[in-house]
């Protein structure tokens, strides 16, 4: 039987080395895109139809705009649950901003952004200056910013241009124009983290805080810049959802859209303790999540079932994950050799002392205090 040279299987497992757990979620989100299509077909139904390809599409853009954001929170070893907040915040100040003027247009993207970079910055500032564990800092901000909309904000407010509604809408062939945009910032991002002192930093800082600091690491801007940049692209989906509802609406925030992002993260292979994964890896989580949705509507799925689902793909993912982890640590030898450790040598014989004979019994250590 003729087997592959040994250059093209080299090849192969240095590239797979190199991708890794990245490698791994493209072809699991590979494997999902045949297997769902055999099952849909099965039962008598298409899953890439246009419909179906415009709609897969979609779902990924919004949640992706999120789960990019939150990568860089948690490759700091932080994390956001504000970010659905942000972006219901996000959605009220375009609309209103805007007023239904294609002229403040630029205003009311300057305007979302701008405070969606202070709600950032007032994260950043809280878990690095005042040590509150992020977790509770970012659900606290949530709960403020739930807070004013409920209650000045009851209803839709304000008003989206048609002109601006276009970038929830329109769409070249099958692609919209949104899911362009999020993969731009996906591709943004990347070179971000690996092209960047800040983005470096970020993976220092996530992966062991203390010794980054003493390698002359200030490990709070790279928190700071990552719940800053993190916000703003909580309110790009804001901007996208403002689009799509050609109005602002308060209570977007009730879906659920940072425990999504979170998710999309996990199951792109990103350590939730921080200091590794990447964007690559979370943008294959975003659609192995938009697929399975598309997947649920199309068969008329219950959503109860559909969540439980869910559940059990991004706990299988995780786990999987981390059993590689554990295989890698236990393979490590902790000598080069891979043998037992060498022994300690004898301590040099006194010359004053005769030489012991072979039925000589050997004396028992001596210990401090006369104990055994």
């Amino acid at each position: 039987m003729n087997r592959p040279p040994a250059s093209l299987i080299d090849t192969a497992r240095g590239l797979w080395a190199r991708t890794g757990t990245t490698g791994a979620v493209y072809l699991a989100l590979l494997l999902l895109l045949v297997l769902s299509s055999v099952y849909v077909a099965s039962q008598g139904r298409n899953l890439f139809t246009t419909a179906n390809t415009v709609d897969l599409f979609t779902r990924s853009s919004l949640l992706g705009f999120l789960a990019i954001g939150q990568t860089l929170v948690i490759l700091c070893r932080s994390l956001d649950l504000s970010v659905g907040y942000v972006a219901a915040l996000s959605t009220v100040v375009a609309a209103t901003t805007m007023a239904g003027d294609p002229s403040r247009i630029p205003l009311g993207i300057a305007a979302t952004l701008g405070l969606a970079a202070l709600i950032g910055l007032a994260n950043g500032t809280i878990v690095t200056g005042l040590r509150v564990n992020p977790f509770i800092a970012t659900l606290g901000t949530g709960l403020i910013i739930k807070g004013f909309l409920d209650t000045n904000f009851q209803g839709p407010a304000g008003d989206v241009p048609a002109a601006f509604q276009a970038f929830g809408h329109t769409r070249l062939g099958v692609l919209p124009i949104s899911t362009l945009v999020m993969v731009g910032l996906a591709i943004a991002a990347i070179v971000f983290l690996h092209r960047s002192r800040t983005g470096y930093h970020m993976y220092a800082v996530g992966g062991d805080a203390e010794v980054a600091r003493l390698s002359g690491v200030r490990d709070r801007v790279p928190v700071i810049t990552a719940h800053v940049l993190c916000s703003m692209t909580a309110g790009v989906a804001g901007l996208l959802l403002a689009a799509r509802f050609g109005t602002g609406s308060a209570l977007v925030y009730g879906n659920g859209y940072e425990l999504e992002a979170i998710a999309a993260v996990v199951l792109g292979g990103t350590y939730l303790l921080g200091g590794r994964g990447g964007v690559a890896g979370t943008l294959a989580g975003v659609f192995i999540l938009a697929t399975l949705d598309t997947v649920f509507n199309v068969l008329a799925v219950d959503p109860f079932v559909k969540d439980v689902l869910r559940g059990v793909i991004v706990i299988t993912a995780v786990a999987i994950y981390a059993r590689g982890r554990s295989s890698r640590s236990a393979g490590r030898v902790r000598f080069p050799s891979g043998g037992p450790p060498p022994p300690v040598p004898d301590p040099s014989p006194d010359p004053t002392e005769p030489p012991s004979e072979p039925g000589d019994a050997v004396p028992a250590p001596i210990t401090r205090g006369g104990g055994r």
